[in-house]
């Protein structure tokens, strides 16, 4: 009998009937994602709305696979960038050069004696005439703590308030700068776009309300006069505000008393108070802040008693005991450089006591 397996008319041409001719493709699920055409649904072919009884099949590539979120999120992140480059570079606030040039603008008032000038009673403690409000150095600079002001945190005005401390103290108070020429020790404190203005104002000092060296420090001349003391009795003040947004501004107010004698006087020869008021305007940007420099943008500095005929760009010129003074100027009234009421700036005067 014939195997029961096997159709009526026996097993087909070309095969055993146990076989099946297309058993050896798989249709995996790979090769499935793989066609490149795809038949359409029962719907789609019911719809008629297509000529053709399959459609090309759409490749990803390797996007895909990617979450919806994930696509999500890193649109998002695109263009949070692109805004932030586009703020960056059309902010208006945003500086576009750093100043240079003669930024620094100087005003200097001689105050001569009226009369010939008397030497302080106890040579071994000049200040004693002095009235109270004075302090030793860098105490007497009133140096307020720091707070916070509209753009600008309580750390950025500590620094800044420091920053003028320091170089009050390096160009007010140091001897080396005083009496020995230095000026290293105050440059430092200068900001790269100023420091040209300062170097010319070092190596020519002129009274053209830009360049004289005395609107960035104190000094004497040493061939004329010497310290008598290595105390400097100061008194003053400094207020804080905002230039701009991106701008602080510190302004100083000091009156900075020295004891002073002729060169090469021994000890116990007359000595003379110098008294200098100094009235200053600081800048700073966050560039400034970081690099502990300043932008010294404006000075008056008044001084006697001193000669009104007499040059003060180059150094503070004094008028020690026991010297004839020129005839004092005959317009203004008697000027007291410790009265900080008074603006610093106006004409030579008469200094007040002299």
């Amino acid at each position: 009998m014939g195997d029961p397996r096997e159709p009526p008319e026996g097993a087909p041409d070309g095969g055993s009937g146990n076989e099946d001719e297309y058993r050896s493709v798989v249709f995996d699920e790979s090769f499935v994602r793989a066609a490149r055409i795809q038949e359409l649904s029962a719907r789609e072919r019911l719809s008629g709305s297509f000529a053709r009884a399959t459609r090309p099949k759409v490749r990803l590539g390797p996007l895909g696979s990617v979450p919806r979120q994930a696509l999500a999120l890193l649109l998002v992140i695109l263009l949070a960038f692109g805004a932030a480059v586009y703020f960056g570079v059309t902010s208006p606030t945003r500086p576009t050069a750093r100043p240079q040039g003669s930024q620094l603008t100087v005003s200097l008032v001689a105050l001569s004696p009226a009369s010939a000038v008397r030497p302080v009673a106890d040579p071994a403690n000049p200040f004693v005439s002095l009235p109270p409000g004075y302090s030793d150095g860098a105490v007497g600079l009133g140096t307020p703590a720091g707070a916070a002001s509209g753009h600008f945190s309580r750390v950025e005005v500590t620094k800044a308030l420091d920053t003028v401390q320091r170089y009050l103290v390096a160009s007010s108070l140091s001897p080396a700068v005083l009496v020995q020429g230095a000026t290293a020790e105050v440059r430092a404190f200068v900001t790269p776009g100023e420091q040209a203005q300062f170097d010319a104002s070092v190596l020519q000092p002129t009274d053209d309300r830009h360049h004289a060296l005395t609107g960035w420090l104190v000094r004497f001349d040493p061939a004329q006069v010497a310290l008598a003391a290595d105390t400097v009795k100061v008194a003053g003040a400094m207020r804080i505000d905002e230039a701009d947004s991106g701008t602080l501004r510190i302004t100083t107010d000091h009156t900075f008393v020295y004891a002073l004698k002729a060169a090469g006087a021994p000890a116990g020869a007359p000595v003379t108070l110098e008294t200098v008021r100094r009235q200053l305007t600081f800048e700073f940007d966050r560039i400034d802040l970081a690099a502990a420099q300043l932008r010294l943008v404006d000075s008056v500095l008044q001084a006697g008693p001193a000669p009104c005929d007499g040059s003060l760009a180059g150094v503070v010129q004094p008028v020690l005991a026991g010297t004839d003074p020129a005839a004092p100027p005959s317009g203004p009234s008697a000027v007291d450089p410790g009265n900080h009421a008074r603006p610093a700036w106006q004409v030579c005067g008469v200094l007040a006591g002299s």
